[in-house]
């Protein structure tokens, strides 16, 4: 027998990483949609459109691993702030060069070589990664002699179009040859956990203070943020870890105030997180109050059915109002969701960041309950009989049983008389009613209404109508 300890079953296994390198405008992300099978990354002909780090799992020839997008290197601009985020993008590409297993530089066979891909080729080498070199855009058989100039980098080369899908398979095969296989457990997909809101608010800053790292360039610069970036996430260790996958997204304006076709594309990617997210950290800008672009966001929250968390973020520059103040201003603008957790912080100083992860547990648990039937019917009976159903038509709404179908978000199936018969009003109270009972804070809440079987059980203290 073996006297090796096994590896823990409960830890994720670590994928190795392909990272993809360059500088700007030489078809990176292009090439990283052609590899992931699937449009993720933006892809743009404005140089600088990729920022951050963008991740995905990937798999070539039944090999998994971490694909990475990284952000052109450039040389810094005079402006100081543009020079600060060239740097932070910079700062990432090296982060992600030093936890490659294999890099792709991708260079542009129209331009040839330039100083800037030298300097990259310089870089991987220092770093002492494996690495080809993918010459984007030999889109026809004619640009297949031209990749041999680019020998030079000191990496094998590949001739590719990442646009008609040329060359992809044998640069694939090599890379794929270089990473070790991984043998990858099959577990439970993670919760999704949208950051959202306004322009400049700071979800990058937060994001960066929840995983104690640099992993979100961050700017004074509204926008900076374009991609919706996703990054695994854990709560605890240990057989009772929470895994999340984290996506900070681009700040959300209105259409008509965006100016440009990237920006038009980043609001969407934020409108898809929302709808993919199970909970979404809705945020705002405590200095600013809560603006109706804030009321905006949070209905489209409420609407997708999404749990949810207000993190009301630089209260460390708030000296006059109070916490009670700003809720109760919070209450008046969206009073539809009345129901969400709200935390005050400071990503700057790290005040309630433990509380606003716990906010985040509690609402991701929140969304995965399962309510026990019998319980179920219990507080659905003494709602109803504490206050009936109004009368619609000349007949009362009747509620015969219900039953959970669903969660994230919790749906319940309720057999009534006619669900036509089903007021807002009552909705909202039946709802409420549920979130009281089963302490169900910022989790929605769905009712499925639905004719009744045959043989129906009322609640209502009633008999039946059989003329319903």
């Amino acid at each position: 027998m073996s006297t090796k300890n096994p590896p823990p079953q409960d830890e994720p296994v670590r994928l190795p990483v392909v990272a993809i390198v360059g500088r700007p405008n030489v078809g990176k992300s292009a090439l990283f949609n052609r590899i992931l099978g699937r449009r993720l990354a933006i892809v743009h002909e404005e140089c600088g459109v990729t920022r951050d780090r963008v991740m995905a799992q990937a798999a070539w020839q039944d090999r998994p691993f971490e694909l990475v997008d990284t952000g052109g290197l450039t040389e810094f601009d005079r402006t100081a702030t543009r020079g600060q985020i060239a740097a932070e993008t910079r700062q990432q590409t090296e982060v992600a060069i030093e936890d490659a297993t294999v890099a792709i530089l991708v260079v542009d066979t129209e331009a040839g070589v330039t100083a800037l891909d030298e300097e990259v080729a310089r870089l991987l080498h220092r770093k002492g990664v494996q690495a080809v070199v993918a010459v984007n855009k030999c889109d026809s058989p004619k640009r297949d002699d031209q990749p041999p100039v680019f020998d030079r980098l000191g990496f094998p080369v590949f001739g590719v179009s990442a646009l008609h899908n040329r060359g992809i398979e044998e640069l694939m095969t090599h890379v794929a040859a270089r990473i070790p296989a991984v043998a990858v457990a099959v577990v439970s997909a993670p919760l999704r956990v949208a950051v959202v809101g306004r322009p400049n608010v700071g979800k990058s800053s937060f994001v960066n203070r929840l995983l104690r790292t640099p992993r979100m360039i961050v700017s004074d610069v509204p926008g900076t943020t374009r991609d919706s970036v996703d990054i695994p996430f854990s709560i605890g260790s240990g057989p009772t870890a929470r895994r999340y996958v984290l996506t900070d997204t681009a700040g959300l304006r209105r259409l008509g105030k965006v100016d440009n076709s990237v920006e038009k594309f980043s609001v969407f990617r934020a409108e898809k997180s929302v709808r993919n997210a199970d909970v979404v950290v809705l945020m705002l800008d405590a200095a600013q109050g809560p603006t109706s672009q804030d009321k905006t966001i949070a209905d489209r929250v409420q609407q997708e059915h999404k749990g949810c968390v207000f993190v009301v973020n630089k209260w460390d520059l708030m000296t006059e109002s109070s916490q009670r103040e700003y809720r109760e201003a919070l209450s008046r603008a969206v009073p539809f969701l009345k129901w969400v957790p709200v935390v005050f912080v400071s990503a700057a100083t790290g005040f309630n960041m433990r509380r606003s992860l716990d906010a985040i547990d509690l609402v991701a648990a929140q969304i995965q309950t399962e309510l026990p039937t019998t319980v179920l019917n219990r507080a659905i009976t003494e709602a109803a009989e504490r206050v009936q159903a109004p009368m619609v038509g000349g007949k009362r709404f009747r509620v015969y049983y219900a039953t959970q179908i669903g969660t994230k978000p919790i749906r319940i199936a309720l057999f009534v008389n006619d669900p036509k018969r089903l007021t807002d009003a009552y909705r909202e109270f039946l709802v409420h009613t549920l979130r009281r009972r089963f302490g169900l804070d910022g989790c929605p809440i769905v009712l499925v209404p639905r004719v009744r079987p045959r043989t129906p059980r009322h609640f209502g203290g009633e008999s039946p109508d059989r003329s319903d």
